[in-house]
């Protein structure tokens, strides 16, 4: 395909169902409504089931709302039943909700609020829902990281709950790496079965409600920047949509904004840092997530 990968080269998803979470606002609600206009059935999973409903009201085409809280095991678990009930296939599933630079807190579970919403959530959810989508040729697992995955990032296995010392950015970077390292591996455990593919992608810098708990030595110059370097969030979510729906798309890419330093622009295909690719960690992380969230997967690890 020659020139910009636009709302326009998304193929016809007529047939196929799609479930995003955190799609009441911002980037997910643009995925869902470009997902939805172009023929998919579209659960919007959100914490918010009023907003939900007031999101699906402003989006043309089949969309339901599906409760969903990603800070607890429980709600996750309830939300897989129903989706499990409801639908029985499954073709995408776009790990978008999050969190930013959150004080420090933790989820109903116990585990630190960045990391157990942004990586463990959705380790839990799409390992409950995988086998509805094993069967399914073309479907894809689409989980949404940062460039934060570079800033102050690694996978603190000695206090992953970072309960012995807390930085908002850490705690930040640590989590989008982990939706990195999750993207990897799952993808290498998929790829046996030739149906389901695992790609990762990441908005740039977007004008969202993301970084409402950025605090304000770093808001306030970012306030000002914003309108030089940050983009609408129909532009933030083509790269999670082109993940979704782009026929080229192969399993473990990353897709980001391609203008210089991937802050905005049209989406392409792009490099996560060498850390995410450390093949030991992604299996350590993974044992470690089925291990805390006590949701184990239908894809096994390769020999």
């Amino acid at each position: 395909m020659s020139g910009n990968w636009t709302e326009q080269s998304i193929p016809t998803q007529r047939g196929r169902v799609a479930i995003v979470t955190g799609a009441n606002t911002g980037l997910g609600f643009e995925t869902a409504r470009m997902l939805a206009e172009h023929g998919a059935t579209v659960v919007l999973a959100v914490r918010d089931v009023a907003k939900g409903k007031q999101a699906a009201a402003r989006i043309s085409g089949d969309v339901a709302v599906q409760a969903l809280d990603l800070t607890s095991l429980e709600s996750i678990r309830s939300a897989a039943a129903e989706l499990r009930s409801t639908y029985p296939r499954i073709d995408l599933l776009i790990n978008n909700a999050g969190v930013m630079y959150t004080p420090k807190s933790t989820t109903a579970d116990g585990f630190e609020l960045q990391f157990g919403t942004n990586h463990l959530g959705h380790f839990a959810l799409t390992g409950l829902l995988l086998d509805r989508m094993l069967p399914v040729p073309g479907s894809r697992v689409v989980t949404i990281s940062s460039a934060g995955h570079r800033i102050r990032a690694a996978i603190h296995f000695d206090d992953l709950q970072w309960e012995n010392s807390y930085t908002r950015a850490g705690a930040y970077g640590q989590a989008k790496l982990a939706n990195l390292m999750f993207t990897y591996e799952l993808q290498r455990r998929l790829a046996a079965h030739g149906t389901t593919i695992a790609v990762a992608a990441h908005p740039g810098v977007s004008n969202t409600e993301l970084a409402r708990n950025t605090p304000a030595l770093i808001r306030v110059p970012v306030t000002w920047l914003a309108p030089l370097i940050s983009q609408k969030p129909e532009m933030g979510a083509l790269p999670t949509v082109r993940a979704a729906t782009d026929l080229a798309v192969v399993g473990g890419q990353y897709y980001g904004p391609g203008n210089r330093g991937e802050v905005r622009g049209y989406p392409k295909l792009v490099e996560s840092s060498d850390d995410s690719h450390d093949i030991a960690v992604q299996q350590r992380l993974w044992i470690v997530s089925e291990e805390l969230t006590g949701v184990t997967f239908p894809v096994g690890a390769l020999r």
